[in-house]
Order: structure tokens, then C-alpha cells, then sequence
């Protein structure tokens, strides 16, 4: 009488042919409930309170039974492939759902940039020779280069400077909260904020401030944003100024108050003024971070809408290609020109945030 006993290769073998079984049963197992869990969710006439209670205790305890199911069938994989897995598991959902949410939809709108208005037809690159010589799309365009060029660089020099200011101020918690506090509104109701500012009504009654202030020194009131073409945009562009100096401000301090005060100490022995302490020491001490800055800030004014649709709705010449985009799309539903604007737009934030990346790896951020 003879007995078979396995090998221990054999038994790896085994046992990772049960995992890796175990491993699809578990994937599809939270696919089919989850999906089961969607379309009951979609299809339900239930009362509105009760969907939005189901739904939130299913995206939270779904996504944790997700994770806790998956880590378990892992778990039972020998040392050298839990290594290997692990990083993957948690990983991989998320990246999933940013290619579902992001890079599916970027595809996509990629793809109609190069249909005609009604996606059916083919047309090429048409939509983006239109672009760039339709009078329109091309003040949208216009206006975007001033917004980068007056708005970002006035919020980093105004940032930086009164980073350096207060600094030095027996104030300094006050000034910074006070430029700070516009950060806590958001872009449409600082829109509704200047609309009450810029407000102009025919007449020697004004209820606008600045129109009041001007009326009040014997001036004429003014069309702030509608009829003062094309300082009108300079207008707008002020409201980025104030909201986003603060975000300058803030970062720039904390970066301030990591230069060596004997570095300092030194020039100022050594005979420097402030002015050349401050371009020769301080600024390419921080030049990483006024980078970082610089950047953020380009790619946020690049997409610049709310202000615009708040304050003139894109007419007068304001158009950015953020408000063109909403309006082609949706309101003339000319999906070929909607889909090129947004695919300008993208290309056009692209390489700001690649070398926003290439310098937060040089500073060891990831």
C-alpha cells in the first residue's frame, strides 16, 4: 500500500491556483452586487430623502466592502505576491474611476472635436481652423492671454509682496487674515459680490459703490462692464486679483519663513540694502515655490468661467474660452465647436501642470 503526498511545489501550485480563483470570484462578486445595487438605485421612485440616505451608505460602505474583500483574498497569497498585489489593490480602484470619470470622457470629447455640430458627420480639423478665425473664438482666446497676463502676475507680485510686508509687521496675523478672507468666497458669490461694486443704472442715483464714490467727487458714472471696451476685462480680471492674492500670500509667507535669518543677517552686515537682500538672497531662496505658485495659478486662470458668466454673461467682449466652450456646447448645442474649445483649453493647461509636476519632483514631493 503506497501513499501520495504532494511536494511542496505542488501545494504553492495549488494553493495559487485557489487564490487566484478566489480572487475572480471576489471581483465579480462586488461587480454583480454593486451593479445589482446601481440599477435598483437608478430605477427607484422611492422618496428623494430615502435615495439620498441609500446612496451615500452604499458609496461609503460599498467602496470599504470593496477594499476589506479584495485585502482578504489577498491576504492569503504567500509574502512575495502580497507585495506585489497589495500596492495594486488600492491603487487600482482609483484609477479606474479617474479613467471613468476623466480620461474616458477626455476621449470622448477629443472624438467629437472632429464631428460637425450635430456629431454625425466627419469634418477633420475644421473645427479647429474655425476656431482660430472666427472673430468670436478668437477674443475668447484674446481674453484668456489677459487674464494670464495681468491677472496671475498681478496676484504673485501683490502675493509676494505683501508676504515680505507682513512679515515684517507687528500685524501680521490681522493683514494676512484680512487678505486671506476673500479665499473663503467662492467665485460666484464674489461675482455677485463686484456686480453690486461695478453696478451702473442711467441717472444721477447710483447704488453701485464705485459709482457712487465716483458721483460723489462730481464724476460721471460709468458702464464699468459693459461700455468701457476693452478695459472692461481689466475690470473683471481685479476679482481674480483679489481672491486669488490671498492663495499667494499664504504659501509665499510659509515659504518666507523658511529662509535662514544668519543668511540675512550676514548680507545686511556685509553692506546689502533690503532691495538687493530681497532679489539676491529671499527670491532665489524661494524660486521652487513662486514657481509652484506661478503655475497653480496660470492653470486656475486658464479655466477662468464663474466671474464671467456672473458678471456680463461673456458679452461686451469678455469672452473666455471657458464661457465659449458653455455656450457652444450647451446653449447652441454646436458639440464640434464645444468639443475643440475644450481640447484648446486642455492642451493649453497641459504643459503648464507638466512642468508644475517636474518641479514638485525636484523638491521631493513624490
Amino acid at each position: 500500500m503506497t501513499t501520495s503526498t504532494a511536494t511542496p511545489a505542488e501545494k504553492t501550485k495549488t494553493n495559487t491556483s485557489l487564490n487566484a480563483l478566489l480572487s475572480i470570484l471576489a471581483l465579480a462578486f462586488n461587480i454583480g452586487l454593486n451593479g445589482l445595487i446601481f440599477v435598483f438605485l437608478r430605477d427607484s421612485d422611492m422618496n428623494p430623502v430615502i435615495h439620498a440616505i441609500l446612496a451615500i451608505l452604499w458609496g461609503v460602505g460599498g467602496v470599504y466592502f470593496i477594499y476589506w474583500s479584495l485585502n482578504w483574498v489577498v491576504e492569503r497569497y504567500s509574502d512575495a505576491w502580497r507585495r506585489r498585489i497589495q500596492p495594486y489593490l488600492f491603487v487600482g480602484p482609483a484609477f479606474l474611476l479617474l479613467g471613468w470619470l476623466l480620461l474616458i470622457p477626455t476621449v470622448r470629447t477629443l472624438y467629437m472635436s472632429f464631428l460637425d455640430a450635430g456629431s454625425e458627420k466627419f469634418v477633420g480639423f475644421a473645427n479647429y481652423a474655425a476656431i482660430f478665425t472666427n472673430r468670436l473664438l478668437l477674443t475668447a482666446l484674446r481674453n484668456n492671454l489677459l487674464w494670464v497676463a495681468f491677472g496671475a502676475t498681478a496676484s504673485i507680485v501683490l502675493g509676494l509682496l505683501i508676504a515680505v510686508l507682513a512679515d515684517r509687521s507687528s500685524f501680521e496675523r490681522l493683514a494676512k487674515a484680512i487678505i486671506f478672507l476673500p479665499m473663503a468666497i467662492s467665485f460666484v458669490a464674489a461675482g455677485v459680490i463686484w456686480k453690486f461694486i461695478y453696478y451702473y443704472q442711467p441717472g444721477d442715483e447710483q447704488v453701485g459703490l464705485l459709482n457712487a464714490i465716483v458721483t460723489a467727487f462730481g464724476g460721471e458714472p460709468q458702464a464699468w462692464t459693459s461700455m468701457m471696451q476693452p478695459w472692461n476685462n481689466l475690470f473683471l480680471i481685479v476679482i481674480l486679483v483679489w481672491m486669488q492674492t490671498g492663495f499667494a500670500m499664504v504659501i509665499f509667507s510659509a515659504a518666507l519663513k523658511g529662509v535662514p535669518e544668519d543668511m540675512l543677517e550676514a548680507a545686511r552686515m556685509d553692506g546689502a540694502g533690503e532691495f538687493r537682500i530681497f532679489f539676491k538672497i529671499i527670491v532665489p531662496f524661494i524660486s521652487t515655490t513662486i514657481l509652484s505658485v506661478t503655475t497653480t495659478i496660470i492653470v486656475f486662470t486658464l479655466k477662468i468661467f464663474d466671474v464671467v458668466m456672473i458678471m456680463t454673461g461673456g458679452q461686451y467682449d469678455t469672452e473666455v474660452v471657458a464661457t465659449q466652450f458653455y455656450r457652444q456646447f450647451f446653449m447652441y448645442r454646436n458639440f464640434g465647436y464645444g468639443s475643440t474649445l475644450a481640447i484648446v483649453l486642455l492642451i493649453a493647461v497641459i504643459p503648464v501642470i507638466v512642468f508644475n509636476l517636474r518641479q514638485m519632483r525636484k523638491q521631493g514631493g513624490f
